[in-house]
């Protein structure tokens, strides 16, 4: 499906509409074939409208009227001695690090402390101390890394067939809570509305962060999913974040420390597992994908990383920021020596849509799969890609929808999908307020 013009809504070097629109229309195609493998007479449509601003959901968002803050006080770019580095601290556990690494108490602080070190260096202390720092490097610099080399080689997702499942044969068919229509009428801010259910009945681990992950489990959510997403009540997600993609989960909290049992027993209980923590940091607890494999044989398992699960970084986390620092993003989008970054975080968007249409067509297809997708992936996709087209950007409309939310009045965007001509968006519950069990 083309998009209708305008062809261009950002700017910048790369072509992020097209990246941005391809991976939406993927899913898009994805959602089709589930409705016609449930012999549903459905109509799946996108717009740049939504895409546009689906892919800056979190900025696009008003909680009460008031845009969330995008970035802590110690996350951005900052000059070292010898070039720049990238660092990450929106979630306190990591500002803590880079607070008590360099003994600072503020950015100013920071960019004194930094400004006599070598990249590299603070790459290293940061990293070790378990916070997320990066030296921003131009592409070539990049492509000779001992992480780019060992994962040169490495799909931006890859997919292992791991045989045949039980047919998903429509609403109301297993396990199905609501009624057997392939939509049913809800009241959401006081308007009456049509939900979607082509997915209900299916039950959904998430067991994701940030933005990738749950972009790709609202979307599931939105179609009529039964999404549970745990979190740990050590790191509970910031707020804003859980608003900007909650829409129609679920969330509850487990301490895997204590109770990985549970989380395992709901594993075993589920048709779709999303896993998005750093490599490895859930094996521990039976909750690897290889683990997950054996737990729930009949399970889609989806294992999203920042870097890919080989090589140096293989057990490094990450995010859309720090990716598009390492890899030569930055550098391309920057003004004079100053790096920059692409219009919107679209390697997280682009990935958490990748992961939705994977499990959409694994579901249509009735196949067990174990999916892994990387960030590192979605850069290098985007840095193939032919140059945009020379065009001056064009506004566009954001087209929010208020749903229920126990924050008070929130505006958000929708997944970036029309359902005979309607957008798909459900109420956002509180944060850890669930019981950890499924629905039916």
């Amino acid at each position: 499906m083309a998009l209708r013009a305008p062809r261009r809504w950002w700017t910048g070097p790369f072509d992020v509409e097209n990246f941005a629109g391809t991976a939406v229309n993927r899913v898009r195609s994805a959602v089709a074939e589930l409705a016609a493998a449930q012999r549903r007479d459905v109509v799946v449509e996108t717009t740049p409208e939504l895409i546009a601003a689906s892919f800056a959901a979190y900025e696009n968002q008003r909680i009460d009227g008031r845009a969330p803050a995008a970035w802590a006080e110690l996350s951005g770019f900052f000059a070292a001695r010898d070039g720049w580095v990238r660092l990450h601290a929106n979630y306190p556990h990591h500002a803590a690090v880079i607070r008590e690494t360099f003994e600072i108490s503020d950015r100013p602080g920071l960019e004194r402390a930094l400004a006599h070190r070598d990249a590299a260096d603070i790459e290293e202390a940061i990293t070790a101390a378990g916070g997320i720092a990066v030296v921003v490097h131009t592409s070539a610099h990049w492509e000779s890394h001992p992480h780019a080399l060992a994962t040169a080689d490495e799909p931006w997702s890859a997919v292992r067939d791991r045989g045949g499942r039980a047919e998903l044969s429509g609403p109301g068919s297993r396990r199905s809570h609501g009624g057997p229509n392939a939509r049913g009428t809800e009241a959401i801010g006081g308007r009456a509305r049509r939900e979607v259910d082509l997915l209900r009945g299916v039950r959904v681990l998430d067991l994701t962060r940030v933005i990738a992950g749950p972009t790709g489990s609202q979307l599931l959510a939105c179609l009529g999913a039964d999404v549970l997403r745990i979190d740990s009540p050590q790191r509970p997600e910031l707020l804003a974040q859980h608003l900007s993609t909650g829409m129609g989960k679920r969330s509850a909290e487990i301490d895997l420390e204590r109770d990985a049992d549970r989380a395992r027993t709901l594993a075993a209980g589920a048709d779709v597992i999303l896993e998005g923590y750093r490599p490895g940091a859930l094996t521990r607890y039976g909750l690897g994908a290889e683990e997950l494999e054996e737990l729930a044989p009949q399970a889609i398992i989806v294992s999203l990383s920042a870097w890919g699960e080989n090589g140096p970084w293989g057990s490094r986390p990450g995010f859309d920021s720090i990716v598009q620092a390492a890899t030569g993003i930055a550098t391309a989008c920057g003004t004079g020596e100053r790096p920059g970054a692409l219009p919107v975080q679209a390697l997280d968007h682009a990935s958490g849509h990748l992961l939705a249409a994977h499990v959409l067509e694994a579901l249509a297809r009735s196949r067990a799969h174990t999916v892994r997708i990387s960030l590192l992936g979605a850069a290098r996709a985007l840095l193939s890609a032919s140059a945009p087209l020379q065009e001056d950007p064009a506004a566009l409309e954001i087209p929010r929808v208020r749903v229920d939310s126990s924050a008070g009045a929130l505006d958000v965007v929708p997944p970036p999908l029309l359902i005979d001509g309607t957008t798909i968006e459900r109420p956002v519950a509180a944060y850890g307020a669930a019981e950890a069990r499924w629905l039916g």
